[in-house]
């Protein structure tokens, strides 16, 4: 084999968050795992589905762990490493915790693909670590029959800054930060039909750190936080509902999308991933009449390195907002609100 000139994309059968389990798969195999037990220090386990533990030392400081990791979505080798740990040290943001050093996580198979090109997988990675400012410490790799890299992140943060993603209020506003349609991109992508303009804006939205998370977190008007990634906005708007047994309300009309992605979802770019979420969680969605096939696709889209959903005071909605464009997320919109009721996303 031609290790050179092989397409990443096409070693794997997924790529980015698509390769994520679907929510039902997920619940069905935790179903009996034994309860982590009465562990005092431990925060935030796995109760809610958020999006990293976390471990309180002392009354001054919480460590976040998390990890994350995925097949490739692209082809260069240099993006895959940096949208693999883009997405990997969200977590830790999402939380409201600040990154402080990363484990590398790499499966590649051999005979496949070269050095030069794993080397350079790596190399993409450090660069998004040495933007966040830490190392990557260490790492483990093996031999896999499809190319897998992520990391492994540990983060800190006060206790009172912990944002999780059942703690929005009746009557909170809904802040998305960054636009939808990363799956249906990577879908056109992989069949030869992303334009290069529509390439080079997939890749400025995946590898755009999510540090304001760490912001917004020392804010006392911002409630909950989680980042939307392979579920979703519905998906992962469905564990902000149940955790802080709420309905989201979202405008569908408001949600920021890139800019060809309503057009390449009518055309049928659209991921395998985006209808086992809808399969997974429709139970959960209220839907109003009229909405097109396309337009729940792009409500499902698996999200590579997504943006953050944050919960925040009503009244202060359009400072945060503010604050959040000024910081570097152009695309950042309120979409909704949570109300009083059952816990569920319902689409207006």
């Amino acid at each position: 084999m031609d290790t050179q000139n092989v397409r990443l994309s096409h070693l794997s059968h997924g790529g980015g968050c698509g390769c994520k389990l679907a929510p039902s798969v997920l619940q069905q195999l935790l179903s009996e795992q034994p309860a982590v037990g009465p562990f005092r220090q431990l925060l935030v386990g796995t109760e809610t589905a958020d999006d990293a533990a976390v471990w309180q030392l002392d009354d001054e400081t919480c460590i976040i762990a998390t990890t994350d990791f995925f097949m490739p979505m692209v082809d260069d080798p240099f993006d895959f490493g940096r949208i693999a740990a883009t997405n990997a040290i969200s977590d830790v943001y999402a939380m409201g915790g600040r990154p402080i050093m990363a484990l590398a996580i790499l499966g590649m198979p051999l005979g496949k693909i070269g050095p030069a090109t794993v080397r350079e997988i790596l190399r993409g990675g450090a660069a998004i670590c040495a933007e966040a400012g830490i190392p990557v410490a260490g790492g483990h790799s093996i031999d896999c029959p499809e190319p897998v890299y992520g990391l492994a992140v540990i983060g800190t943060a006060k206790p009172g800054e912990i944002r999780r993603n059942s703690g929005a209020q009746a009557g909170d506003a809904l802040i998305l930060t960054k636009a939808l349609g990363v799956g249906i991109y990577s879908a056109a992508f992989k069949k030869d039909a992303l334009a290069p303009e529509a390439y080079a804006e997939m890749i400025s939205s995946v590898t755009l750190l999510n540090r304001i998370g760490a912001e917004l977190a020392r804010d006392p008007d911002v409630h909950a936080i989680t980042d939307v990634t392979g579920f979703g906005v519905l998906g992962h708007g469905l564990e902000m509902a149940r955790g802080s047994g709420l309905t989201l309300s979202i405008d569908h009309a408001r949600l920021p999308l890139l800019r060809e992605a309503q057009s390449l979802a009518r055309t049928g770019y659209v991921t395998g991933a985006s209808t086992r979420n809808w399969d997974s969680y429709a139970d959960g969605i209220l839907l109003p009449d009229g909405l097109e096939p396309w337009q729940r696709q792009l409500l499902t889209d698996p999200q590579t390195s997504g943006g953050l959903l944050v919960a925040c005071a009503p009244g202060r909605a359009e400072q945060i907002l503010g604050r959040i464009v000024e910081a570097g997320y152009p695309s950042a919109r309120i979409i909704g609100r949570a109300e009083a009721g059952s816990p569920q996303v319902k689409v207006v």
